[in-house]
């Protein structure tokens, strides 16, 4: 499997994200060191925690797609590991983060990280368990599961829009998408999702089975891959 990755924006998104968390703990520390010390600043001092709990959550945000290891497209890459050179698979270089180009089509990867039990309950998406320490990070040091279907949904849009101007007088082919679960303890029960849900370790399974259904031909698969970013680009 070829990998194609932005290295540059991964790293500087990387010292953002180091950068606003340490950031964001100077300031809440601040915070609560000016409510202890002046209390008639009371205003100042919350404002204070306000801006540094805001900071940390964008470096945490950062943090978990490009500064901690292994990171979102280290996962994909090594589920993916083992692939034949047909496949290409490309990270922050196109319109979507993750986007896989093969022979069974043009896929969407949506990574996620979360533990705990996923379901999919009255349209939503919920993360259920982990325990208390997991409920505490779920507040404080992680990102929500926020609405993984839209933005999926999202990234696909784009990715059509992207091959109607680079491709504009051919016939498109379908753009699949799926959610992928990074965590090998996440448990999920999503069987009524609107979406594909698998854990990391069938993602190539997915895969390799839609191979070989009807797919994309050779010709249209060089297409494709010429109009999407090289390394050198």
């Amino acid at each position: 499997m070829k990998i194609v990755k932005d290295e540059k924006k991964i790293k500087r998104y990387s010292v953002l994200g180091q950068v606003a968390s340490l950031g964001g703990l100077v300031i809440l520390a601040g915070g609560m060191f000016l409510s202890f010390r002046n209390p008639e600043q009371i205003g100042f001092a919350w404002l204070a925690l306000l801006i540094g709990f805001t900071l940390s959550q964008v470096g945490i945000f950062f943090g978990n797609r490009w500064g901690r290891r292994p990171r979102p497209d280290e996962h994909l890459d090594n589920a993916l590991k083992g692939m034949d050179d047909r496949h290409t698979i490309y990270h922050y270089k196109t319109a979507s983060n993750h986007l896989l180009v093969g022979p069974s089509g043009v896929w969407v990867l949506l990574p996620r990280h979360q533990v705990g039990k996923i379901t999919y309950e009255k349209g939503r998406f919920k993360q259920k368990g982990g325990g208390v320490l997991q409920g505490y990070l779920r507040i404080f040091a992680q990102e929500g599961l926020g609405r993984p279907e839209l933005e999926l949904v999202g990234e696909i849009d784009a990715v059509k829009k992207y091959f109607k101007k680079t491709l504009p007088d051919q016939e498109l082919p379908a753009i699949q998408g799926v959610l992928v679960f990074t965590n090998e303890k996440t448990e999920l029960d999503v069987d009524d999702a609107p979406i594909l849900v698998v854990p990391v370790k069938k993602l190539k399974e997915l895969i390799r089975k839609k191979s070989k259904e009807k797919g994309l031909s050779p010709l249209k698969l060089q297409e494709i891959q010429e109009a999407l970013p090289s390394e050198a680009n």
